[in-house]
C-alpha cells in the first residue's frame, strides 16, 4: 500500500533562529493522520533541524544536491555530504531549480542516479507551465520529464523514488488546479508508469500534489483516489497551516 506524505518545502527562507522556532512549533502540533511528514528546509539548517527532529516523527530532506560525489564544484552539495548528516531523501527535479538554473531532464537524470547510488530517496518533481496547459500539451510534456529523468531506471528502485507532480502555473500565485484537474493528471502519471513497469510499480509509487495547497483545500485535492499527498510550499512556513494540511487525510 503506497504511504500518504506531505513535505514542506521551505526553500530559500529562515535563518538558524527562524528555523528553530518553527522547528519547536511544529513539535507542538498533533498529528490525526497516517501521512509521513518531511520538512525541506535550506542546506545552512539541515544539521540543526536533524539534530532537533531525531526523536520525532518528522523526516529532514534536501531541497537539492549535485550529481557528482566530490570535485571542484564550488557552492555545491553532494549526496555524501548529506548522507553524513543523516539526510536520507532529496528533493530533485523543482520547477525553480528547472527555470532559474537551466536543469535539463538529463542532469537530474545523473543526480537520480547519483542519489540512488547513494541509497538515498528521491522526491522527484515535475509539471507543465501556463503556456503547455492552455495549448493542450500538458500530459506529452509531463510524460517526457518523466521518461527522460526516470524510465532508464530497473523497476525494484521505483520503491525509492516519489514522485510529484507541480502544475507550474499553479505555484506561489494563489493559483490552484481544481481537485479534478489534479486527479486527471496524477492517474495520467500513474497509468505512463503502467504502461512501462506495470501494475505494481504503479500502485506503490506515492505520487504528491505541488501547487498552493491549502489548508482550506487540502481534504478535497487528497480525497481523489490518485493524490497521495503534497508538497508544500508557503504554508509549510506556518506551523498550525502545515499541520492543517497534514491532517487533511
Amino acid at each position: 500500500m503506497r504511504k500518504h506524505i506531505v513535505a514542506g518545502n521551505w526553500k530559500m527562507n529562515n535563518g538558524l533562529i527562524q528555523t528553530k522556532s518553527l522547528i519547536s512549533d511544529l513539535k507542538k502540533q498533533t498529528k490525526t493522520s497516517d501521512a509521513e511528514v518531511m520538512i525541506a528546509p535550506t542546506f545552512t539548517n539541515l544539521w540543526h533541524a536533524f539534530e532537533s527532529t531525531r526523536q520525532d516523527d518528522i523526516e529532514v530532506v534536501a531541497q537539492n544536491m549535485h550529481f557528482s560525489e566530490n570535485g571542484a564544484y564550488t557552492g555545491e552539495i553532494s549526496a555524501g555530504m548529506l548522507k553524513s548528516i543523516g539526510i536520507k531523501t532529496v528533493i530533485l527535479g523543482h520547477s525553480e531549480r528547472r527555470a532559474y538554473y537551466n536543469e535539463t531532464d538529463q542532469d537530474l537524470a545523473k543526480k537520480v542516479d547519483t542519489a540512488l547510488a547513494n541509497e538515498m530517496k528521491v522526491i522527484f518533481c515535475f509539471g507543465e507551465e501556463l503556456a503547455d496547459r492552455k495549448a493542450g500539451n500538458e500530459e506529452t510534456v509531463v510524460e517526457n520529464q518523466i521518461k527522460n529523468a526516470l524510465f532508464h531506471l530497473e523497476a525494484d528502485v521505483f520503491k525509492n523514488i516519489i514522485l510529484a507532480y507541480e502544475p507550474v502555473w499553479a505555484i506561489g500565485t494563489g493559483e490552484t488546479a481544481t481537485p479534478d484537474q489534479a486527479q486527471d493528471m496524477h492517474a495520467f502519471i500513474r497509468k505512463t508508469l503502467e504502461n512501462t513497469y506495470g501494475n505494481e510499480v504503479a500502485d506503490e509509487v506515492s505520487i504528491l500534489y505541488g501547487g498552493s495547497v491549502k489548508p482550506n483545500n487540502a481534504k478535497e485535492i487528497f480525497g481523489k483516489p490518485d493524490v497521495d499527498g503534497g508538497l508544500i510550499g508557503g504554508a509549510s512556513l506556518n506551523a498550525e497551516d502545515f499541520f492543517a494540511i497534514v491532517n487533511a487525510f
